[in-house]
């Protein structure tokens, strides 16, 4: 997720920039409201088509495309690369030298990362080692991030260009599976519907360069069994295409900061965002490489980027540039207090949720029906937590690494 501090900096006032903190409010709040259940509710209200709509976009592709809720992440990460533009230029502005401005990415870079290993590792035996983690993926990035940070955006496009290309050739050249391959000892089924064939076939569930990786380095730490695969796909590597994502972000954040109009600003930023998304579709489309979120491939990182350029220019458009935010206050509230509302709706949710059934009767969540029990319920746990950030947020209270 996108951590916050002092970066919602306008380019000429040093008042916070709204734009940023909504934007990253509202992703949050996609995160947290994984607590209204609409896919308990689509089971209950079969053949609705509206349910079945807001289940899809709660719910994770399995391998190739995207709903609203893969858009989670990389907003995360990408807001980070956009606060840096603002946070680099404002420690300049209060004299702090480079390798203080260093030492606390450093810091932060570990910060992140362990948080994201310890948020993993809750309910379990022992540690659980591991860095897929939205947190520790940005933690992993981000020292190379700010010594991007200041450097020519000529370098930058390159250090991006760099990025993706090398890792597509990562996973371009590493072998296929063979004809007596273990595919159990990969948790994946030889006839999973959502292999992919042909050259794409590079970038499976679970037979790829990153999956091989793993198998080495997460066997390295102390385990409750040996690591064979994740379930999901996810690996530790996908933090070198990430920060891709993250200099996107740094980018789109140099932008705002300029000179230039403001209506010039979003006209940028908007390009950019349609450039980004097509070039993605047209690696899928001709096989070189498919879009996929939970490997993080190049064309993830275009297509995703993308969408992330043109969320971008839409909320500062109407929050900074039109100055129409009022509607967005309860986002801001959560985009303000993020590092809070991450940790609080992985540690909390579960114990406000059994505080809620324990207080109130079970009438409460049945107002509309049994069917939407689970929505009631979540409606609730959500705004129990928003009203701690609110109280938190009137008194000044911030978690910030």
């Amino acid at each position: 997720m996108a951590p916050s501090e002092s970066h919602g900096q306008a380019q000429s006032s040093g008042s916070r920039l709204a734009s940023i903190d909504v934007y990253r409010g509202f992703v949050m709040f996609l995160m947290m409201a994984e607590a209204l259940s609409f896919g308990r509710v689509s089971e209950k209200l079969p053949g609705n088509g509206f349910w079945a709509f807001l289940d899809h976009q709660q719910s994770h592709v399995e391998w190739v495309g995207c709903v609203l809720h893969d858009m989670i992440q990389p907003s995360f990460s990408f807001l980070v690369g956009t606060a840096m533009a603002f946070s680099v230029a404002s420690r300049k502005a209060r004299g702090q030298g480079w390798s203080g401005m260093l030492g606390h990415a450093l810091w932060r870079a570990l910060a992140l990362t362990l948080l994201g290993v310890f948020l993993r590792s809750t309910g379990r035996s022992q540690t659980n080692f591991t860095f897929e983690d939205t947190l520790s993926q940005i933690g992993m990035g981000y020292p190379f991030l700010f010594l991007l940070g200041d450097r020519p955006w000529k370098i930058q496009w390159a250090a991006l260009a760099a990025i993706l290309g090398g890792y597509w050739l990562l996973f371009a050249v590493y072998p296929l599976p063979g004809a007596n391959f273990d595919w159990a000892a990969a948790g994946v089924a030889q006839d999973w519907p959502h292999h992919l064939q042909g050259f794409a076939a590079h970038w499976n569930k679970n037979t790829n360069a990153a999956w091989a990786f793993d198998g080495w380095f997460m066997n390295l730490f102390p385990r409750e069994k040996p690591f064979l695969f994740n379930g999901g796909g996810y690996s530790t590597l996908s933090f070198i295409p990430t920060l891709g994502t993250m200099l996107l972000g740094l980018l789109a954040g140099q932008w705002i900061r300029s000179d230039v109009p403001g209506v010039e600003r979003v006209r940028k930023l908007a390009m950019a965002g349609g450039a980004l998304l097509v070039a993605g579709l047209i690696l899928q489309w001709t096989g070189l490489c498919p879009i996929v979120k939970r490997i993080w491939t190049p064309s993830w990182t275009l297509f995703s980027g993308g969408i992330c350029f043109l969320f971008l220019a839409a909320f500062y458009s109407v929050v900074d540039l039109w100055g129409r935010g009022r509607w967005a206050y309860p986002l801001k509230v959560i985009g303000m207090n993020s590092i809070a509302a991450y940790c609080m709706d992985h540690l909390f949710g579960g114990f406000i949720r059994k505080a809620l059934d324990t207080h109130l009767p079970k009438g409460v969540f049945q107002l509309l029906g049994s069917a939407y029990e689970p929505l009631i319920r979540g409606a609730l746990m959500l705004a129990v937590l928003w009203l701690i950030l609110f109280w938190m947020h009137r008194r000044k209270i911030y978690l910030r690494l």
